[in-house]
């Protein structure tokens, strides 16, 4: 059977040589990750990464800046399929070190709290789940 292919954004957003990501307060095995979600219809991708990015942290649109869109690539894990499509965007505003924002999902429950925090680019040892990190190689 042919997986339906679903259209998806994900957001590494830099603060200098740090990079946001966030875990799933009440679902740690879900792992590290970086703000990502669908491209709703009729919507562009650039639309789609930046309302992705407000939704999940809660950075007011003009805290980001997309700086460049790096490329796509196809993740398949039964029963997903998605075009995931990588954007670079820079912090242009302050904002805290670790906070704790809450998202809710239409139709899907929550609301889904996220924990958040900056990490460096180079640590070895930043791995990112689901193979969200397959283009963070373009930003070191």
């Amino acid at each position: 059977m042919q997986l339906a292919t679903t259209q998806k954004v994900l957001a590494y957003i830099t603060r200098g040589d740090e990079l946001l990501v966030f875990r799933h307060r009440d679902f740690p095995e879900a792992g590290v990750q970086v703000p990502a979600g669908t491209v709703e219809e009729g919507e562009t991708l650039d639309a789609a990464v930046l309302r992705e990015v407000h939704e999940e942290t809660g950075l007011p649109l003009s805290a980001v800046h997309i700086e460049a869109y790096l490329g796509h690539r196809l993740w398949e894990a039964e029963p997903y399929r998605h075009d995931r499509h990588f954007y670079h965007l820079r912090l242009t505003a302050v904002a805290p070190d670790t906070w704790l924002h809450y998202e809710l999902h239409a139709g899907t429950g929550g609301p889904f709290a996220f924990s958040f925090f900056w990490v460096e680019l180079n640590d070895p040892s930043l791995q990112l789940a689901g193979e969200q990190d397959a283009l963070l190689w373009k930003l070191q």
